[in-house]
């Protein structure tokens, strides 16, 4: 097994639903137990493990028995926290991953976030096979002498429940585009996703796991993982302990050494800065060492002597003369990453990365953004986001991914939603423009009319004529001045004049109000005196608009446009409801 010094190690991202056994699978290759110290049992910050050779051959005698010799020096795998790792490692024409270990929990098999997975996935033409994760706990699973033999060799009742979380995976992931079977079923690995059973607790499936990835790294990776002389690499993370700020990074082109001098987009022109330190993630441990130099593919701690304006997900490379060259392909990477519309919601993200997974999965929603950054929600983004309100209401929020707001904002009339989970974070923007859409059909239906049914209160008459002013209360609807109302017999009585509440004159009240009102033409003792009940006049056309939009309506208006239709009907307008 001869190392070839010209091939780096691939990067493998290990993504996932939360809770799936992202990092207890990656525990399991280093024989470590990070997971366990974790808040409450969630990965909390991204994590690099350099994987060597020596370590791949002793955790897969697979490779042994096979025969099969690896040219890759070992791998380096990335656990992330939700997707703020895994939207990070992006760069120009698609994602700095190689490859993806999809893990899944056997028995809940696709959950929201394996679906934006899948869809990140696939935008990014990312080759990933998947963990098929906990199957000890199916109840009465028996390891055998190899997993292809447990799988065929469990009791029938445990072979069936199997099969059927199988099946039922197998046909969700083809919903989504993407045929697959188990690992030693496939003939061709570029036209099925390769699955295989595991369980990161009992270690039952590892081997056959790494195995798998190895084989497909070696195989299928080769040409792109060819070293170039020009150092590349993305910040992940800007990183303070005990006041020493360090950019958390992959290395995935090259070799950096102490003193060199690197560019690192931004916005604008690129940022100038040097290597003052280097600190590099040792060998199946979480711990860093300082060095002279690293080779690609590695995660590093660097230290650099400006770090002013660093935004994480950025790239940076070295600069060897060759600087306007950097700078052009920084600018087409930016701006094709960050493509707004015309019209549309405010979206800010932490990371470059970040912004460009969510711009995506919002395209895909068919959510336009006409505001698109990195940072803080600010007070910038609030003017945005008020403007909105005249040109769609719709559009008059901010959301904000793994960001939060800066002190002190005032945020009137609009909507700000963040969340560190981004499918969260898009549920709760479609659930609110979906409230504010019917608030808005609401207000515009109630604009043409108002159904309206008022109970008269014969003990509080105030004047009997010219006009006539008594006590009433707002027994379903809502009353609005100038509306004309009728009697339940259906003869019109006069259109309301005034309406007083609490001694103040107002335009209308809501339902359960008692109010007085003021009615022009109006004799009450002859007119009124013996009806106990008010309706407002609703004409056809607006009858077939509330009908239309009955969902919108309350129960207590529901009932109040029966009642309406009823007295309708009696004097020959047939409406029905």
């Amino acid at each position: 097994m001869a190392i070839n010094n010209n091939i780096r190690s691939p990067i493998v991202t290990v993504v996932g639903h939360v809770d799936h056994g992202k990092t207890s699978l990656l525990d399991r290759f280093r024989g470590t137990s990070v997971q366990e110290g974790e808040s409450g049992g969630i990965t909390q910050k991204i994590s690099f493990t350099r994987y060597p050779l020596e370590q791949l051959k002793k955790a897969c005698p697979l490779l042994k028995e096979r025969k099969i010799s690896l040219e890759i020096p070992g791998l380096l795998f990335i656990d992330t926290p939700g997707h703020a790792a895994f939207t990070n490692l992006r760069k120009r024409g698609g994602s700095l991953a190689d490859l993806a270990i999809l893990v899944v929990a056997a028995k809940e098999g696709i959950k929201p976030q394996t679906a934006e997975v899948l869809q990140i996935l696939r935008a990014n033409k990312t080759p990933f096979l998947i963990a098929f994760n906990k199957i000890d706990s199916f109840s009465g699973w028996k390891r055998h002498s190899s997993l292809k033999e447990s799988i065929q060799n469990q009791a029938i009742n445990v072979q069936q429940e199997f099969q059927e979380a199988l099946l039922t995976f197998q046909g969700s992931l083809q919903e989504h585009g993407f045929e697959s079977d188990l690992y030693y079923e496939i003939k061709d690995f570029t036209k099925k996703i390769a699955l295989v059973p595991c369980s990161a607790k009992t270690g039952e499936g590892i081997s056959e796991l790494l195995f798998v990835l190895a084989g497909l790294c070696e195989k299928f990776l080769k040409t792109q993982l060819k070293l170039s002389k020009e150092a590349k690499g993305v910040i992940l993370e800007i990183k303070k302990e005990k006041s020493v700020e360090s950019i958390e990074s992959i290395l995935y082109d090259g070799e950096i050494k102490e003193g060199d001098e690197i560019a690192v987009a931004s916005f604008g022109d690129p940022i100038i800065t040097k290597v003052k330190a280097i600190e590099e993630i040792e060998s199946l441990s979480l711990k860093f060492k300082t060095v002279k130099s690293a080779t690609a593919a590695t995660g590093l701690h660097l230290h650099l002597t400006n770090k002013q304006g660093l935004l994480a997900g950025m790239l940076f490379q070295k600069i060897d003369n060759n600087l306007t060259s950097i700078t052009e392909s920084f600018k087409k990477q930016i701006s094709q990453s960050i493509k707004t519309d015309p019209k549309g919601i405010i979206a800010k993200a932490d990371s470059l990365g970040s912004l460009e997974a969510l711009l995506f999965l919002l395209k895909q929603e068919n959510i336009s953004v006409v505001r698109a950054g990195i940072g803080p929600v600010n007070k910038t983004d609030i003017v945005a986001a008020k403007a909105n309100l005249e040109i769609d209401a719709l559009n008059a929020v901010i959301v904000g991914f793994n960001t939060e707001l800066e002190e002190d904002l005032e945020i009137v009339k609009i909507k700000v939603l963040t969340n560190d989970v981004i499918y969260k974070l898009i549920e709760d923007l479609q659930l609110w423009r979906k409230e504010k859409q019917a608030s808005i059909e609401r207000e515009r239906m109630l604009s043409l009319a108002a159904i309206c049914k008022l109970e008269i209160l014969h003990n509080f008459t105030f004047r009997n004529s010219n006009p006539a002013i008594f006590g009433v209360r707002v027994a379903g609807g809502h009353l609005k001045s100038g509306i004309t109302l009728i009697s339940d017999d259906g003869k019109d009585i006069s259109r309301v004049k005034a309406i007083q509440m609490d001694k103040s004159s107002v335009n209308n009240a809501e339902e359960g109000k008692e109010v007085a009102i003021s009615l022009p033409g109006v004799n009450f003792e002859r007119q009124l005196a013996d009806k106990k009940v008010l309706y407002s006049d609703i004409g056809e056309s607006e009858f077939k608009k509330f009908k239309k939009n009955k969902d919108l309506l309350s129960s207590a208006e529901l009932q109040a446009l029966q009642e309406i239709a009823d007295i309708k009907r009696r004097v020959k307008e047939d409406w029905g409801i």
